[in-house]
């Protein structure tokens, strides 16, 4: 071959290279050119603008489908509540900044040199428990958790070859029979500390200190989620929570003059969730998918109040005390629409073990529900509220806080003191320690001088008696309040003027409040009752 021909067989080598990298450059241009949306999938994370703010906080994608040609997202806003999820359209996406979502580990692969022959090609791997060998011995993973089993582990030993504490094993102080200081009276001294009244107690500050901490600590120690409560708690086991549950599936119910938009999910009947609007009769909170359906219901409802016996008037509010057994079809339709606005309590079908106490609004047509609680007939913790809500039209108007007065009347017409039901929800835990701030600052002002001028005395136990507040209920508020402190060798609550003033500005904006001489009830003793 001449010179001539080596070099244009160079050529046109080099030139068909070329051609395949500019082909194959062509191709991935094209597989480079992707929909971004098309990535979108459950689980991304990306920022999301919010509907009522200018603010694109981090979102996580739970759902997608399609909407008259257009595809819309459910998020949720990562660190917000659930009542603000919502659907979104891709407008409101920022895409730029999506995180994929993290791919869960893999079943382990069973190495072909382990075991052959038996196992075709495209069997499933077997479980690597049963497969995995322990190299010396042959011993394998399952027959050594069967050799385990009641195998005694030993207790850790300190120094001196004795059993370890528990504080020394955990870390943990263990406090044994504490002294409790809350039966030591509180005096109310003339003097200001800091230009404010204060109550100075006698008790030592370990014995203050060790009680704080261990009531501090037994709040926190809230029972894990995955043990079921044995005492008809309505808290919900988060451990079963999944995608079906975490999505709205009802876009607005129809209450009497209200349409309101839920803020969680409630398991109405699939059929009605199609449906754009809920319509529920505002007495017997019969739902039907029409108002054609609602106007015939009426018609034959004889209802104009609640099921049960009023136990409660004074102007045009009232309640009613409603038996969860003997009036099972209300007690679950209540459970059904106070669910929509209660995330953290789960529904309860067998509502026999609770007691409904709704809150009506009168007018001509008839009684209104506004909100009501639940509470079980029969706590083994003293708790006097299970579940409590006041519907969205009537919040902000301290209805809430007229329901959690009326709770603690009826404990102070049992004689004991009570607790709502933890956890409580965000808007919850705020109504409870606002009610309980004001309910205590309310008893310690109303205390008076004696007559020869010694500063007036009360205990923490006369608190409670007073109000029928649980006594780490009063301990928390008044630590929450920052209103203890250490003066001169004591434990003292200090009101400030501010703490003062701010008091009365919101006392006076309550301008219902439960009148204990209108409540014409008795409690019933259940323990005595064969059946509920």
């Amino acid at each position: 071959m001449g010179t001539s021909g080596l070099i244009g067989e160079v050529l046109s080598c080099g030139w068909k290279q070329t051609n395949a990298k500019a082909k194959m450059g062509d191709d991935s241009e094209n597989q480079l050119e992707v929909d971004p949306e098309d990535l979108v999938v459950e689980g991304c994370r990306m920022p999301v603008k919010m509907a009522s703010a200018n603010e694109w906080p981090l979102a996580e994608i739970l759902s997608r489908k399609e909407v008259e040609n257009r595809t819309i997202y459910y998020v949720h806003f990562i660190d917000y509540n659930k009542r603000l999820d919502e659907w979104v359209e891709r407008d409101r996406l920022n895409l730029d900044k999506m995180q994929l979502p993290k791919k869960d580990a893999k079943t382990p692969v069973k190495d072909s040199s382990v075991s052959k022959g038996n196992c075709s090609s495209n069997s499933r791997a077997s479980s690597p428990e049963r497969e995995i060998t322990n190299g010396g011995g042959g011993l394998n993973l399952m027959q050594r958790n069967k050799a385990a089993i009641g195998r005694k582990r030993k207790l850790p030993m300190n120094e001196a070859g004795a059993p370890a504490s528990q504080q020394q094993m955990t870390g943990i102080p263990v406090i044994d029979n504490p002294s409790s200081p809350v039966s030591t009276p509180l005096s109310v001294s003339p003097t200001q500390l800091s230009q404010g009244q204060s109550l100075v107690p006698s008790f030592s500050q370990q014995s203050l200190s060790e009680y704080f901490s261990q009531s501090s600590q037994s709040e926190q120690q809230i029972p894990p989620a995955h043990q079921p409560r044995q005492t008809g708690s309505m808290a919900t086991d988060k451990t079963h929570d999944d995608i079906i549950t975490r999505m709205k599936n009802i876009s607005m119910i129809e209450l009497g003059r209200h349409r309101i938009r839920p803020w969680y999910f409630s398991p109405y009947p699939i059929e009605l969730t199609v449906t754009p609007i809920i319509y529920l009769c505002e007495f017997c909170l019969k739902y039907v998918k029409s108002t054609k359906c609602l106007e015939r219901h009426k018609a034959k409802c004889n209802l104009r109040h609640p099921p049960g016996n009023e136990i409660y008037r004074k102007g045009n509010v009232s309640f009613f005390e409603i038996d969860g057994r003997k009036n099972k079809s209300y007690s679950q339709k209540l459970c059904l629409l106070a669910k929509l606005f209660l995330d953290h309590k789960t529904l309860y079908y067998d509502t026999d073990p609770f007691l409904f106490y709704v809150m009506t609004e009168y007018d001509n047509r008839g009684f209104h529900i506004v909100g009501y609680f639940s509470k079980e007939k029969e706590s083994t913790e003293d708790y006097n509220v299970a579940c409590i809500l006041s519907l969205p039209p009537y919040q902000r108007k301290g209805f809430g806080k007229l329901l959690i007065e009326f709770s603690y009347v009826l404990s102070q017409f049992e004689g004991k003191t009570g607790s709502p039901e933890k956890p409580l929800s965000d808007l919850g835990l705020l109504s409870y320690r606002s009610y309980w701030s004001q309910t205590i600052l309310e008893t310690v002002l109303k205390l008076q001088k004696s007559a020869d001028g010694e500063r007036p005395q009360i205990t923490i136990n006369e608190i409670c008696e007073t109000t029928s507040i649980r006594k780490e209920d009063v301990i928390s508020t008044l630590q929450h309040l920052n209103l203890i402190n250490y003066y001169k060798g004591q434990y003292i609550i200090t009101l400030s003027p501010e703490v003062i003033e701010g008091h009365e500005k919101a006392m006076a904006k309550r301008k219902i409040r439960i009148d204990p001489k209108c409540l014409h009830w008795n409690p019933k003793d259940w323990s005595k009752r064969g059946k509920w």
